[in-house]
């Protein structure tokens, strides 16, 4: 039992659906699923439809015509017979989305989001499936919402995991044992049917709880890049393939903002010592990165760079210590706001936080935190951080910057820092 999860940039036209096609045609295709995203950034532009629709616009329908018009124009890319099944297939898939605009937005934002959005994953898969049969390999299409059951939290979907499993066990199993599946990354479905979504980027997730519930062989992320990459070709010139790691140091990279994998993917392919191979689509006989159960450090220094950071200063206003009782309050603000940590230090009297500049999600924090503390802040920072640093890197990375933040630990170090020159 394997799974091939393929990401956006790997279905992003007609040649792309082609090429995945080849990888499957030299895989082992016995009990194989198939996890697919939606193509190319189609999530973005269904992020700006569910937003102008929430927001009452009158662009909504235009937008949608210009989602339409991308998949059609790969429908008609892909299949000489304009009349396949499949076209029909998937302008009814849109009607859905057709019916809700029609009526003006009256549910909260999160849910439509979560609606609009999924129709990415299901459009993707359903021409993914339809080509592969096209190719004489037999496929069958299924819906992930019938099989991963979450809880409420639109957006964030949390994954009931018994019954994620059961359904799983139950009613993806027997149609692996006859045909490859073809299914969705990123949505799932609450106990009353309603779609969810596991949060951006979540298909690597999904093909996670795939495996885990099937005790899969082994997961395959199929992506544009080599494998796992000491740090991001954007910030450097010369980097290097990492040609294995283990599960705690990808748990580590993700986590601090890696973004070849999405964090959630490791822990539960850890859990079952479910290998994952991090390979390229553009190169699929190339060797990639393994991910396992190895018992060893990583062969070279691992950078990762988060930018447009805010780094907010937390103090009491009559200047007494940060203690506990103090940090559990600014921590439920912080989850109150879903605003995620991406580094912290504590001092006698503050409390300072590198986070996301989310415009909205900040605003409302630092208000609210205002109510009870002093709160200080600065904007435009970049986050580094090092996995295996040494003084030579640290050094490599802050070349003309003003350090504002220093956190190390045994194996990482976290740098905020700003340019010099931008430095109020």
């Amino acid at each position: 039992m394997q799974v091939f999860k393929f990401g956006g940039a790997s279905v992003v036209n007609a040649e792309a659906v082609k090429n995945l096609v080849a990888i499957i045609q030299q895989a082992e295709k016995e009990n194989l699923l198939i996890v697919v995203s939606a193509m190319g950034k189609m999530t973005n532009k269904l992020e700006l439809l569910s937003n102008a629709y929430s927001l009452g616009q009158e662009n909504t329908h235009n937008l949608l015509d210009e989602v339409k018009a991308y998949h059609f124009n790969i429908l008609n890319d892909l299949f000489d017979n304009h009349n396949h099944p499949v076209f029909n297939d998937i302008a009814n898939t849109f009607v859905e989305i057709e019916w809700l605009l029609e009526e003006e937005a009256s549910d909260a934002p999160d849910y439509i989001y979560d609606q609009i959005v999924s129709i990415g994953e299901v459009v993707s898969t359903k021409i993914v499936a339809a080509y592969l049969n096209e190719s004489n390999i037999s496929a069958v299409w299924a819906d992930a919402r019938n099989f991963i059951k979450t809880d409420n939290t639109y957006r964030e979907g949390q994954v009931d995991w018994d019954k994620t499993e059961t359904e799983i066990q139950r009613n993806l199993v027997p149609l692996l044992k006859k045909s490859i599946v073809v299914t969705q990354g990123f949505i799932g479905s609450t106990s009353e049917n309603f779609t969810t979504t596991l949060g951006r980027e979540g298909s690597d997730y999904s093909a996670a709880i795939f495996c885990a519930c099937l005790d899969a062989t082994a997961l395959t992320i199929w992506k544009d890049v080599p494998g796992v990459l000491n740090a991001d070709p954007k910030w450097f010139d010369e980097t290097e393939r990492i040609p294995q790691l283990s599960y705690h140091d990808a748990i580590e990279l993700t986590y601090y903002g890696a973004t070849v994998i999405h964090p959630k993917t490791i822990k539960p392919l850890q859990n079952k010592n479910i290998p994952l191979y991090v390979k390229s689509f553009l190169h699929p006989t190339s060797e990639g990165t393994a991910i396992n159960g190895i018992n060893s450090e990583l062969p070279v220094p691992s950078f990762i760079f988060k930018v447009n950071q805010v780094l907010i200063s937390i103090l009491p206003k009559d200047f007494s210590f940060i203690i506990e009782e103090n940090l559990s309050d600014i921590f439920s603000l912080f989850h109150k706001h879903k605003v995620k940590v991406n580094t912290m230090l504590n001092s006698a009297l503050s409390f300072s936080v590198s986070v996301d500049h989310e415009e909205e999600k900040i605003n409302n924090l630092i208000q609210d935190l205002s109510i009870l503390y002093k709160v200080k802040y600065n904007e435009g920072l970049e986050l580094v951080t090092i996995r295996y640093y040494n003084q030579d890197t640290i050094n490599r990375v802050t070349i003309n910057k003003d350090i504002l933040l220093e956190v190390k630990s045994r194996h990482t170090c976290q740098i905020v820092m700003k340019d010099k020159s931008t430095l109020e």
